[in-house]
């Protein structure tokens, strides 16, 4: 009985702690963001320093996961609020293994699929010695790292993260265009 209870213990804090992950969103310090170079799907390189001045996005997304349907949303989002200088790059990532092969695949996959137009960057990691430049400054600056696909991460106009969403927060949600529109209000 003792055991029982003890895996029931452990299996219910487990689940716990991957829902809090996915549901909450995490307040980031306000640590200062170096601009960040990603080589773009598309060829030559997305870098976050056209954005100076303005807020921009990045996400870590993956085509075969549960929340791949976000694609969508990331795009009206994008739609909504680039004439204003908002940026985006989307970011592509096997580290759950949900990611597509190759990026041509997951270029074909987001245009075919989604309509997607938003910049995006190849397939990369997003987490652990392996991640990317940009990830790892953010957790270095505010402890924040990707815990699954489709986390969001606002970067304010002066280089700050400004909040970091999960997979469970949509792209449309009202705190994150709240916060844009906040952050966009600064650059007038």
């Amino acid at each position: 009985m003792k055991t029982l209870i003890i895996s029931f213990i452990k299996g219910t804090a487990l689940s716990f702690a991957l829902l809090t992950s996915l549901l909450l969103a995490s307040t980031v310090g306000a640590g200062k963001i170096d601009f960040h170079k990603f080589p773009s799907i598309e060829g030559g390189t997305i870098d976050t320093e056209q954005w100076k001045g303005k807020p921009y996005l990045v996400i870590n997304t993956a085509s075969r996961c549960g929340f791949t349907k976000q694609y969508a949303g990331l795009q009206d989002l994008y739609n909504k609020y680039r004439l204003k200088g908002f940026g985006m790059v989307v970011v592509p990532s096997n580290d759950f293994n949900q990611e597509l092969d190759t990026d041509a695949e997951v270029k074909s996959f987001c245009e075919i699929n989604y309509g997607i137009d938003m910049p995006m960057s190849e397939t990369m990691s997003v987490r652990g010695p392996e991640a990317h430049s940009f990830f790892k400054y953010v957790k270095h600056q505010s402890g924040f790292a990707p815990k699954w696909n489709f986390n969001k991460i606002l970067v304010s106009g002066d280089g700050k993260v400004v909040n970091a969403w999960g997979a469970l927060t949509r792209p449309m949600a009202a705190k994150i265009t709240k916060a844009i529109e906040n952050e966009l209000s600064k650059t007038h």
